[in-house]
């Protein structure tokens, strides 16, 4: 009997270990421990025993009893903390926008082309200034040789500013006319240079990377803001010679040794003489890149600077420009449509 008895707790820790869900734990309590289950009809033959037996088996059957049922809640614990884990990993919501992405993001292609020019222009021995981008029509215009009159305003399609709403604003009542068009966004990163000379000492070897503002209708090639980079270096016995070899130098340092540039006359108020630079594919095609010439003495001198003692040159062209001719882009316009499909090329 006692045989009997130990082969129905096996039988019954067996069943107890290989079942895997509680659904089944369920039936398997039921077979091991129910009324019809070995260990309970062993109990049903106790009767038949003489009564020192009946004492040994019955406590053995209970004991067996015992260990099937701490096995049972043992499995039961097991099998829900399984159940839950399980459900969490089946009910997880990933609610991030990047996680599990096959690629981070990275700075736009405008970023990039203006930290790789400031990288280049700081090899070169520049440094950097940046001014504001709401301007008064005196560091925009007239301190770069363009008066009232002149007629290279025109060629800005300035957005201005309601000058005049301004000063009410601000409580005075003496606002006329002529303010309403003295600020402005400014149309180019010329007024920095301006500031630069009020404010440093030469000698000044700076650039002025930033944000632009003119009033035209985009196109494949035209944005109403856009973004220039401009140079600007003053210094005594300074020549175009000192300007055409920092082009060079710069064209070779961005674009690679088999590029080269060159000066072709032209007219800008602000510089004296002028020119426009273009720089040499190694196919021998040549692409317009921006203007250049040497300060001209009546932007010296509104910059506080003698043009007796000090001489210098400028030099300027589009950020967004040098973008698109890096990374052969044919519409302008692409490169601020946030269609992730064109971001992630670049």
């Amino acid at each position: 009997m006692i045989e009997e008895v130990r082969g129905a707790l096996d039988e019954a820790l067996k069943k107890v270990a290989g079942v895997v869900t509680l659904d089944e734990l369920r039936v398997v309590d039921s077979e091991v421990l129910g009324k019809r289950g070995a260990l309970a009809q062993a109990k049903t033959k106790l009767g038949a025993l003489a009564i020192d037996d009946r004492k040994t088996i019955g406590q053995a059957i209970n004991e067996a009893m015992g260990v099937v049922s701490e096995a049972v809640e043992v499995r039961r614990s097991a099998l829900a903390h399984d159940e839950v884990n399980a459900r969490i990993v089946g009910e997880r919501i990933d609610l991030t926008e990047v996680l599990g992405r096959p690629t981070r993001g990275h700075p736009h292609l405008v970023t990039q082309a203006w930290d790789r020019l400031e990288d280049v222009f700081m090899g070169l021995g520049f440094q950097i200034a940046e001014g504001p981008e709401v301007e008064t029509d005196f560091y925009n215009f007239e301190a770069l040789n363009m008066p009232r009159s002149h007629p290279a305003r025109s060629g800005f399609d300035t957005l201005f500013t309601d000058y005049r709403q301004v000063i009410a604003n601000a409580g005075d009542e003496s606002a006329d006319a002529d303010h309403e068009s003295s600020v402005l966004l400014r149309t180019h990163t010329s007024p920095v240079q301006i500031r630069v000379m009020q404010s440093v000492e030469p000698p000044i070897y700076m650039i002025m990377p930033g944000r632009v503002f003119r009033r035209d209708t985009p196109d494949a090639t035209h944005m109403p803001v856009f973004h220039q980079i401009e140079g600007l270096v003053i210094d005594r016995n300074i020549t175009m010679a000192h300007l055409a070899g920092t082009i060079s130098a710069f064209t070779k340092a961005f674009f690679g040794g088999d590029f080269t540039s060159r000066l072709r006359p032209n007219y800008f108020p602000f510089t004296e003489p002028s020119a426009e630079f273009d720089i040499q594919r190694p196919d021998g095609t040549w692409i317009e890149l921006g203007g250049c010439g040497m300060v001209h003495p009546n932007v010296l001198r509104a910059g506080g600077l003698d043009p007796e003692e000090w001489s210098g040159f400028a030099f300027g062209f589009g950020i967004d420009r040098m973008a698109r001719e890096r990374h052969g882009i044919d519409d302008i316009r692409d490169m601020y449509s946030n269609d992730i499909r064109f971001i992630e090329q670049f």
